[in-house]
């Protein structure tokens, strides 16, 4: 059965159900839903758990909060109206099909300043388990091999040089966490303004010299045609031999297979993945079975801390175009001139008039 506006018109609400466990309870606690109802918009979660939203999930609603689903062209197949914002609870957006939401006026936004310190503290979580062979040392205690502990003496991250494939905000927000340690820090990332870097401290480099220079790679950009296997089998043979990699951005930016051949021959020392290639990942990979890899089903930054972030993020972005606002946070900027967007939010804004705030009318940056 398709969503339905409130006979009243009311600024409607669809959640996405992968936020729920099988007793109907949000696996994520607090993500601020309650200040969609102190706001008095209507709001609820779509009737099914679906891979991919379609016409009967979303028809009639002028907005929707999602985590998993993608957002595709199919979306919008057999729609009445299609909804004024997808307001994605992460950062990444390589599953929803950017064009497709432009054509038919609809914003995209997504949550960097909610994941921003979950996804940096995760990062450095990963950098300091991998240095300090965590998941070997584990199975020594597990497996009765404690004898074996001298064989898997650590690395001191102080003084190291840490490579960033990524400086954005969530690397930004790293590179702050690392300067207790008297790191250097070197990134790859040719959008990043140079003054920017050089006011974190951060020299900027080429990819292949980021590779061949650091201790440690840490992967912190978005999954793009650009990106993808940006670390491939040449790059992971220009790393130090002591030298480990860290991905806690999106798996194919890594090519998994030149991944496990460095490892098996020793090329590299070790690596820590939160992603993956495919995922979950099969029982016949070899990761699984390495001492030397510390891994994380995609969720090292699922905390409180992330869940409060990100879902006030994504409200505070359904707030806004429930009043006629630009949210923050919008991905597909080139949205911006489409005429049912502005029409759209300059009918809302005119629906605030009285507020003790201004509204602002139709689309404005």
């Amino acid at each position: 059965m398709a969503a339905s506006r409130p006979a009243d018109g009311r600024f409607t609400v669809g959640v996405s159900r992968d936020f729920l466990d099988t007793d109907g309870r949000n696996v994520w606690g607090d993500i601020r839903l309650g200040e969609l109802d102190t706001a008095g918009i209507d709001w609820h979660y779509l009737p099914r758990d679906t891979d991919e939203l379609l016409a009967p999930d979303i028809d009639g609603l002028d907005a929707v909060l999602f985590a998993a689903p993608a957002v595709t062209a199919r979306t919008f197949t057999g729609l009445t109206r299609p909804p004024l914002l997808f307001a994605r609870f992460g950062v990444g957006y390589d599953a929803v099909d950017l064009d497709a939401c432009s054509r038919h006026g609809a914003l995209v936004t997504i949550t960097p300043d909610g994941a921003r310190r979950p996804v940096s503290t995760a990062a450095l979580t990963m950098l300091l388990a991998v240095f300090h062979n965590v998941t070997a040392k584990d199975r020594l205690v597990r497996q009765g091999r404690w004898s074996e502990r001298e064989q898997w003496m650590g690395l001191g991250l102080t003084g190291r040089r840490i490579g960033l494939l990524g400086l954005g905000n969530t690397a930004r927000d790293l590179v702050g966490l690392l300067r207790p340690f008297d790191t250097e820090v070197i990134a790859y990332d040719p959008y990043c303004p140079p003054e920017t870097a050089r006011e974190l401290g951060v020299r900027l480099a080429d990819a292949d010299t980021v590779m061949a220079e650091a201790d440690a790679v840490i992967v912190m950009c978005v999954l793009t045609e650009e990106t993808h296997h940006l670390v491939d089998a040449r790059r992971l043979s220009l790393m130090k031999t002591s030298a480990v990699l860290l991905n806690v951005a999106r798996g194919p930016i890594v090519d998994e297979a030149a991944l496990v051949d460095a490892l098996r021959a020793g090329r590299i020392r070790g690596a820590g993945l939160d992603v993956f290639e495919t995922e979950p990942p099969g029982a016949e990979n070899p990761l699984l079975g390495m001492d030397n890899v510390v891994l994380s089903p995609h969720s090292l930054a699922w905390t409180d801390e992330m869940s409060a972030g990100n879902g006030g993020s994504a409200v505070r972005a359904v707030l806004d175009v429930a009043t006629g606002r630009l949210p923050r946070f919008v991905v597909n900027r080139d949205v911006l001139g489409h005429a049912y967007l502005s029409e759209r939010l300059g009918a809302l804004a005119a629906g605030t008039a009285g507020t003790d705030e201004p509204v602002p009318t139709g689309v404005h940056p």
